[in-house]
């Protein structure tokens, strides 16, 4: 994958399978620490501590269309490639927890990418999954809480057209009024 926000999808879809029904998706940067933090965490089924350590494996998949799993092992990588850092915790029937930390001023940092597509599209075609997504720069953020917007619809469906058009807006709105609409 040749951005990070593709990596979040991927490990979104990840929870998505595991069945979980909340997904919390943290994006924080902090230019003076020089960090890029990437916090995924779901409320699914969980990992034995042994399916947990062959997480990492490329090799290992529990798909079965396809005999390898690439995407917890190349986000580990891209993190730790660019002097970063990566954890994952899980327990079973409670959920996992996903840390990946990003330097920003490395040369071999993939760029964020289009993380508000990302966060759009996976409430699109996951209204039955509530999602709470955090944007920070620099100490600034915004909060976007599927939960919050249910309950304000009252009934209407999350991904109706005019609903997806506001959260779109929303997402792009909020994101330029926290960084200024700079690309990382």
């Amino acid at each position: 994958m040749t951005e990070i926000s593709l990596n979040i999808l991927d490990i979104a879809e990840n929870s998505i399978r595991a069945n979980a029904s909340l997904i919390r998706i943290e994006v924080l940067i902090d230019e003076d620490k020089d960090c890029l933090t990437i916090v995924i965490e779901d409320n699914g089924r969980g990992m034995s501590q042994e399916l947990l350590h062959k997480s990492v494996d490329p090799f290992f998949t529990t798909r079965t269309s396809r005999k390898v799993g690439m995407g917890i092992p190349f986000f580990k990588l891209a993190a730790e490639s660019s002097g970063g850092e990566f954890a994952i915790r899980s327990e079973i029937n409670k959920g996992t927890e996903i840390k990946a930390v990003f330097r920003l001023s490395h040369i071999d940092r993939m760029p964020l990418g289009d993380i508000n597509s990302t966060i759009y599209t996976l409430i699109a075609f996951n209204a039955d999954i509530d999602f709470v997504y955090i944007y920070s720069y620099n100490g600034k953020e915004f909060k976007l809480d599927t939960c919050e917007v249910k309950e304000i619809l009252d009934g209407v469906p999350l991904n109706s057209p005019e609903i997806l058009k506001y959260l779109k807006e929303y997402l792009d709105e909020n994101k330029i009024e926290v960084d200024g609409g700079i690309l990382l």
